[in-house]
């Protein structure tokens, strides 16, 4: 688990506090009636083994990416925010299945704006350890004086 760091103070290799969660059947199937998605591998298993292929239903790629997505805004709360976020699926997620979303502080930047960056690595990882997803982002979170050699 990440320890508590501050965005002010977050230096390269810091982590990010790590979000575990396991996604249920019931989850997928409410997200892809909230989200417009029919595509069946998201809520039936059968057609997802038998027809797709699949061991068994997958979790949404969104849904991952919005779980992602959580782990920045906590972090960083009300008085920063997300300036950008890419990632990369890399394995397929499964219900029932623990996930950890996890992030670490790789730079600090001053963005064109002068607002104070942060850049972090992304990365989710299913209870193997496989990565299922990994991408990076940067979060502003304003102003806060000096970050070392950047004018």
């Amino acid at each position: 688990m990440g320890t508590a760091i501050e965005p002010q103070t977050a230096q390269p290799g810091d982590e990010l506090p790590v979000l575990e969660t396991t996604v249920s059947r019931a989850q997928l199937f409410f997200f892809s009636a909230a989200t417009y998605n029919g595509h069946r591998i998201h809520y039936d298993r059968d057609w997802a083994t038998t027809v797709e292929g699949h061991p068994d239903i997958l979790v949404h790629g969104p849904l991952q990416s919005a779980l992602m997505m959580k782990v920045l805004t906590d972090w960083v709360g009300t008085r920063g925010r997300v300036v950008s976020m890419s990632i990369t699926n890399r394995a397929s997620a499964y219900p029932d299945q623990l996930l950890r979303f996890c992030a670490t502080v790789t730079g600090r930047r001053r963005g064109a704006d002068a607002a104070d960056l942060v850049d972090v690595e992304l990365r989710a990882l299913n209870q193997e350890g496989t990565v299922l997803m990994s991408g990076k982002a940067s979060l502003s979170i304003g102003s806060i004086g000096s970050i070392g050699d950047v004018p």
